[in-house]
């Protein structure tokens, strides 16, 4: 008859209890707003599923811990967990400032606005408690047995998340070659992105038929170039000769091309830190 084990530490740990935290804060979060029955539209389906998604991941991660199940699983544990704290961490901080701004309007009074700002603060107090796990979790330096846990590991969720939102924005881009070039950037760069994502926690990248540290320096160099063509190209033809409208609501062409215009840039600045750090790592750590 089979036995099952419970690693305590899964709960008592300070990751445990930082994955705790966000477990509670996440329920308490998409309860209170379920309970306010208002978040039709595209913001507020974003903001329950991130809520439902984070809480739904974390309680599975915590019972596979608790329950020592995890080395069964055709995957790195620790790339796993690390990208996906990351990812929470990415997903409940874009809630926290999206759903008070579309859904919270001044002077809050009511009962439901109150239950509304609860539910906001819950979710910022959410986002603290991954990025807790992110800093708990992260790699100390010249330790890469964990690539996800490491700078640069971390930086991969980031560009691909940030990718995402970019998406989110893209509207009707014109057929002009600069906007074209920007979009092409912003898909191909997100594609190996996340191949590398996918491939880490798969232990694929084992199989890969060249150095697998030189071959993300030069693919970080490559991104940034590309990233740098578009932080230039895309308010270039964006903006050019055309003013912004003057009724400009949440879905204006002009606001969503800017929100793209910054993420562009920090998109760029992300893959200029990721380049630094993975060439230190490659090209300056002394083996021990």
């Amino acid at each position: 008859m089979a036995v099952v084990r419970a690693n305590s530490r899964a709960l008592t740990s300070r990751v445990g209890v930082a994955r705790l935290f966000a477990i509670v804060l996440a329920c308490a979060a998409f309860s209170l707003v379920a309970s306010t029955e208002d978040y039709d539209g595209t913001y507020g389906t974003w903001c329950m599923f991130t809520w439902c998604f984070c809480f739904a991941v974390t309680v599975l991660i915590v019972l596979l811990e608790l329950l020592e199940l995890y080395p069964k699983l055709p995957l790195s544990w620790d790339d796993f967990t690390s990208a996906f704290s990351m990812l929470a961490a990415l997903m409940i901080f874009t809630t926290s400032v999206v759903y008070p701004s579309v859904f919270i309007s001044s002077p809050c009074r009511s009962n439901k606005c109150v239950r509304q700002a609860v539910a906001t603060a819950m979710s910022c107090l959410c986002f603290l408690a991954y990025a807790l796990e992110v800093g708990l979790t992260r790699a100390k330096p010249g330790d890469i047995s964990s690539f996800l846990s490491t700078v640069p590991g971390l930086l991969k969720v980031f560009e691909a998340y940030v990718a995402c939102l970019i998406f989110s924005l893209l509207d009707d881009v014109s057929s002009e070659a600069g906007l074209q070039w920007c979009v092409a950037v912003y898909a191909i760069c997100f594609v190996i992105t996340l191949l590398i994502i996918i491939m880490t926690i798969g232990r694929c990248l084992a199989y890969m038929p060249c150095p697998l540290e030189k071959m993300l320096v030069g693919y970080n160099a490559l991104a940034l170039v590309m990233y740098l063509t578009a932080t230039i190209l895309w308010p270039l033809y964006s903006f050019h000769k055309r003013s912004r409208p003057s009724s400009c609501g949440v879905n204006c062409w002009w606001n969503r091309h800017l929100g793209v215009t910054f993420l562009t840039i920090f998109n760029f600045l992300a893959y200029l830190v990721d380049l630094v750090y993975s060439t230190k790592m490659v090209f300056l750590t002394v083996p021990s």
